[in-house]
């Protein structure tokens, strides 16, 4: 990922570009103002920190003072945030500001539902790549503010043989035969099935991490027992609130849930001068 820093740099530059009309034209130099952010609905907070960065790369001089903590929820109307500077400058940075805590507030408050959907079951809820391109480190980031456990980050760093992988290589036991000629004993090796014959070639094969992709409730309850502690157990695919309880409920291990950053709602969150 780009720094935390070159990352809102591009982003303000995508914004101001050649400068801001219209605070231009409206707004003294030398204008000075205080701002709040306000939460216009129930959230989890994630984000703090990045909104202060966006004010503090349009000038260090900008005073950022949190009035609520990273990971807490926040009530409507509260006060998250308040901001001191240029008039120019706040306004300026808000829109960016606002769009990158919308954006991972509301992952973190999502991943935060599905957290609670599955309290007591034992199982993990897990994020995926499917992110926002550029912003993956930090997104992953939000889903632990809400409770959840990040997967892999991305392609370098763990073995998840797909249906693709099987297909090009001929086959679960060949692919995973591969996969542990070539990686270190570190790593662990994860693979995709779809069936339960899949799953006990996939045992035969030596997998250390099961996925259930798209299975039925039934086949889940049977592939665990199957499996029963000779590998751990991922389901994926048709995870949402009202499926993920039940989900849980057959013994699975770990359920991934790419809703968690392709399909989280921004929170509505405001800038106001005071």
């Amino acid at each position: 990922m780009l720094s935390l820093d070159n990352l809102i740099d591009q982003a303000l530059r995508e914004d101001i570009h050649t400068g801001d009309i219209t605070t231009q034209a409206l707004i003294p130099t030398d204008s000075r103002a205080s701002a709040r952010l306000i939460a216009k609905e129930e959230m989890l907070l994630a984000g703090l920190f990045v909104a202060e960065r966006v004010f503090k790369r349009l000038n260090p001089a900008i005073e950022f003072e949190a009035c609520l903590a990273e990971g807490v929820p926040a009530a409507k109307g509260a006060v998250i945030a308040s901001v001191r500077g240029t008039t120019a400058e706040l306004l300026m940075g808000e829109r960016v500001a606002l769009n990158l805590l919308q954006r991972l507030s509301g992952i973190a408050t999502l991943t935060s539902r599905y957290v609670a959907a599955v309290a007591g079951t034992g199982a993990r809820i897990v994020d995926t790549r499917k992110t926002t391109p550029g912003l993956r480190e930090l997104e992953k980031y939000a889903v632990r503010v809400g409770g959840g456990i990040n997967h892999r980050t991305g392609l370098y760093d763990g073995v998840l043989i797909k249906e693709n992988h099987i297909a090009a290589t001929g086959g679960i036991g060949e692919a995973i035969a591969r996969a542990r000629a070539y990686i270190p004993h570190t790593l662990k090796i994860e693979i995709e099935t779809e069936t339960l014959a899949q799953v006990e070639e996939a045992l035969a094969s030596g997998a250390d991490i099961i996925m259930l992709d798209n299975m039925n409730l039934a086949d889940m309850r049977s592939a665990v027992t199957a499996i029963a502690g000779r590998a751990l157990v991922e389901a994926s695919g048709g995870v949402n609130l009202e499926t993920v309880r039940a989900i849980a409920e057959t013994g699975v291990d770990i359920i991934s849930v790419g809703a968690l950053t392709h399909s989280a709602r921004a929170m509505d969150i405001s800038m106001l001068l005071d």
